[in-house]
């Protein structure tokens, strides 16, 4: 009887025993897999990437000074290309501005071409009567001559208004007379000696040429003085 109670007795024990080891161990694992936080087990795993090495701390600091300044010349390309740019869109935008200043101040350019034969005949209608006209004793003939007084002095008026009209849009006249020979506004028909007139001088106008806005629209039509013969 006495044997049997300390065999129940060991067994008890075991059990106890057993059971509080399984219970420790559990309490421990879970203990040791909450203890560590994300920033803590990155710096772990960070650890094990770390050079062990003096060489090797050498090596990781020339790749990574390397790389350092491969990146800065990367840099440095792409601040000029964007300068660069900069100044490709600004050369842009002038250009673009000019050619709308440009195409707002020329627009009529067409248009003043054909007015000037207009001009050009209104001009000969003036010159072609004389400014005093022949007063008749009466009749008919004072009222002809009167009359073409009047038709003068339209045609005069006309010709100044029109003339008016071009200098207000930036077209003005190109009379070169006694002025030095410029091919870029005067075209030369012919070429005589004049006495007193220095070679290469404009001498006669044959038609008066015009400047819209500085560009020349239509050279005069001019005669040249050249120097004398040897």
């Amino acid at each position: 009887m006495s044997s049997l109670k300390v065999y129940n007795i060991g067994r008890m024990t075991k059990y106890l025993t057993e059971t509080s080891l399984r219970t420790f161990r559990s309490n421990i694992y879970r203990s040791t897999s909450r203890g560590y936080s994300t920033e803590e087990k990155a710096a772990v795993a960070d650890d094990k990437q770390l050079p062990s090495t003096v060489e090797e701390c050498h090596k990781q600091l020339d790749s990574l000074t390397s790389e350092l300044n491969t990146l800065k010349q990367q840099i440095k390309d792409y601040e000029d290309k964007y300068k660069r740019a900069l100044a490709d869109g600004e050369n842009v935008r002038r250009r673009m501005m000019k050619q709308v200043e440009d195409a707002k101040s020329f627009a009529i350019q067409s248009f003043c071409k054909d007015l000037l034969e207009v001009a050009d005949t209104l001009s000969a209608a003036a010159e072609s009567v004389p400014e005093e006209g022949e007063a008749g004793a009466g009749g008919a003939a004072g009222g002809a001559a009167a009359a073409l007084r009047s038709l003068h002095h339209g045609v005069r008026l006309t010709s100044a208004q029109l003339a008016q009209v071009f200098s207000r849009h930036g077209l003005v006249p190109v009379s070169p007379l006694k002025e030095k020979f410029d091919p870029n506004l005067h075209e030369a028909l012919f070429q005589q000696e004049v006495e007193g007139a220095e070679a290469g001088t404009v001498v006669t106008v044959s038609k008066v040429g015009y400047k819209l806005h500085e560009r020349c629209v239509r050279p005069a039509l001019v005669g040249v003085a050249k120097g004398p013969s040897s």
